[in-house]
């Protein structure tokens, strides 16, 4: 009898098990670069495991983060970032994988945000941009439906290829997160960055992707928006002239337009914004962020 039980404990512990694993069974490695990140950083996400995984899915200040697999299909990448307005603090990263067997296997890293000092500055513009009339905010209430929807096209694959590039050869302003006050009565945050771009400056596309919108909208004036695909968008603004149209794909450094001084601006320049998951990304960090091979 207790050969019997022994046996019987023998095969069940020899049985394949289907369900969870233990991470440092399957993860390597789990980095984000930079290293250090900041309120307004974008970063880059890699995953290495032991073994290759069928797919890859993360879970970052509640929102769903997207892998892809580079061509050693053992490392997978996600870009990403930390809203402007995101507090300073610790926060968890969820990473799930599914094994080719079926196997679910999971991990967590604790994700340390620096907080960013940024500048207060006060602008002056027409008072209808600060105090809009009733016509005015109906407009502005049916830009947003329209930015709202066309932010929730993003293809679920990466468009981008390679580095973000600048997109005008202009001088750039130390504007991103700074805190703003237009005529003494409205607060706001600078959620972009601005070049010294003089009317007729030519606008290029930062990288490669989609344009999910080309329109006139009030307070951006003439605005293109291109999806780089899972979430991450660029955004340029107060264009005189728009060289694309919606629904169109377009290369890095791509002719988009022309730049101007539409919308809510102060004379022309160029605002150019980065945004993932509807939060805010300095740019001047995405275009030093050296990015891996697309699939």
């Amino acid at each position: 009898m207790r050969l019997y039980l022994a046996f019987l404990t023998i095969a069940f512990f020899c049985l394949p098990f289907s369900g969870w694993a233990q991470s440092d069974d399957i993860f390597k490695s789990i980095a984000w670069t930079p290293a250090r990140l900041a309120s307004g950083s974008p970063c880059l996400l890699t995953v290495e495991f032991r073994s290759a995984p069928a797919t890859v899915q993360g879970e970052w200040f509640g929102h769903a983060v997207d892998f892809f697999a580079s061509s050693r299909r053992t490392v997978w990448y996600a870009l990403a970032g930390a809203d402007v307005e995101i507090a300073p603090g610790t926060y968890m990263l969820t990473l799930h994988a599914t094994m080719p067997d079926g196997r679910s296997v999971s991990a967590t890293r604790e994700v340390r945000v620096e907080p960013a000092n940024y500048r207060q500055v006060e602008l002056h513009v027409s008072e209808k941009f600060v105090e809009p009339d009733a016509a005015t905010l109906k407009r502005i209430a049916a830009d947003k439906e329209i930015k709202d929807h066309a932010f929730a096209q993003s293809a679920s694959a990466p468009l981008w290829q390679g580095d973000f590039q600048l997109p005008v050869h202009s001088p750039a302003t130390d504007s991103f997160g700074t805190r703003r006050v237009f005529n003494d009565k409205l607060a706001s945050i600078h959620r972009g960055m601005d070049f010294r771009a003089a009317s007729g400056t030519p606008v290029h596309a930062a990288n490669s992707g989609k344009v999910i919108l080309a329109r006139n909208l009030f307070y951006e004036g003439n605005c293109v928006v291109i999806d780089h695909g899972q979430q991450f968008t660029t955004i340029y603004m107060h264009l005189s002239k728009i060289l694309v149209s919606e629904g169109q794909t377009v290369q890095p450094h791509q002719l988009l337009g022309l730049s101007g001084a539409t919308g809510r601006a102060t004379g022309p320049h160029l605002h150019f914004a980065a945004r993932w998951q509807g939060g805010y990304l300095d740019p001047a960090l995405l275009f030093r962020l050296k990015l891996p091979p697309t699939p």
